[in-house]
């Protein structure tokens, strides 16, 4: 099979296309032939190193991506519900690589079908495993409830652009998401159902004194600190996601008390393999939410040829929308 490679933890010059042994799939599991794998930035995180001591995280050399769009290529033993070359999503497997792959083998179990849905396979592997990954977030770490108003940090990233739909299918009273000033003219003409997109750097001012029930916040840094002035007895702050980068953020937790406050984390990657009955009711919920249009969001489609440019871009920040791969 046709794969891109990160031959050794650096800059995007490490990602390499290569030739490699195209895997079978085991009990449980799905190999996938794959169409399009999304550009994520934990991708970029795994290929620069900043996991390389965790325990079970990916060492050189080794195949960037967590989720891929495709057709099933072969069922492995017990896997049942799906045919030969049905049209499929698969979320993230395992320790969240091997997607930069023209074959995948996913668990059974984070995968669904697109086959009757007429969905884009790029857009759907853009935002069915994001939008099901908001669901689990929002329903079972954040509990949101009805009525309840949500606000989004970075709303037009990746894994934060998945939140309104989802929020909207769980009647959230009022989605509200922020950005750097650079993405204030990409905000103004999203599809995506926001109530309204603020710049970040005017909070909390620019939100005139109003309060949130559930913050989501994959940013960081300064944004998390704005966060606590958006907040009221009973709100929640999901923290999920680092992409301002500063690894040294801490909270106060005696703020919390006083304020009567919660903060959790959210990390897929933990949160799925001890939650597995969650992934099928966020899968559904997702593909649901990107069926009905309301996860429409602009997405670039580069060859694997190109991987050292998709990853050069989502350094610089330089997309408004998603980048996905094809091996084609």
């Amino acid at each position: 099979m046709k794969a891109v490679q990160a031959t050794q933890f650096g800059s995007p010059s490490v990602l390499k296309v290569v030739d490699l042994p195209d895997p079978t799939p085991g009990p449980g599991q799905i190999a996938i032939d794959v169409s399009h794998a999304t550009v994520g930035l934990i991708d970029v995180l795994f290929r620069q190193g900043q996991f390389k001591d965790v325990p079970g995280m990916a060492q050189p050399p080794f195949v960037p991506g967590l989720e891929v769009a495709g057709t099933v290529r072969a069922l492995g033993d017990g896997v049942t519900g799906f045919a030969i070359g049905e049209k499929v999503v698969s979320m993230s497997a395992g320790a969240g690589t091997g997607g930069y792959a023209s074959v995948y083998i996913a668990p059974v179990q984070g995968v669904v079908s697109i086959e009757s849905s007429h969905v884009d396979p790029a857009l759907a592997v853009a935002m069915i495993p994001n939008a099901a990954m908001a669901h689990v977030a929002l329903t079972l770490v954040a509990k949101l409830v009805e009525g309840e108003s949500v606000l989004v940090h970075g709303a037009l990233g990746g894994f934060a652009s998945g939140f309104p739909s989802i929020a909207r299918q769980l009647g959230a009273s009022r989605v509200v998401g922020t950005v750097r000033s650079g993405k204030l003219e990409a905000a103004a003409n999203t599809k995506l159902p926001y109530d309204r997109i603020v710049d970040s750097a005017e909070l909390p001012g620019v939100l005139a004194g109003k309060r949130f029930d559930v913050i989501i916040d994959p940013v960081g840094g300064a944004v998390r600190d704005q966060s606590f002035a958006l907040m009221k007895p009973g709100s929640r702050l999901i923290v999920a996601g680092n992409a301002a980068g500063d690894w040294t953020h801490a909270v106060k937790t005696n703020d919390l008390w006083l304020g009567s406050m919660a903060v959790t984390g959210f990390n897929a990657g933990a949160f799925l393999p001890s939650h597995p009955q969650a992934i099928r009711p966020g899968l559904e919920a997702a593909l649901k939410a990107v069926a009905s249009g309301l996860c429409d969001i602009p997405v670039d489609v580069l060859p694997f040829s190109e991987a050292v440019t998709a990853h050069e871009r989502m350094e610089s920040r330089d997309l408004n929308g998603r980048i996905v791969l094809t091996p084609q």
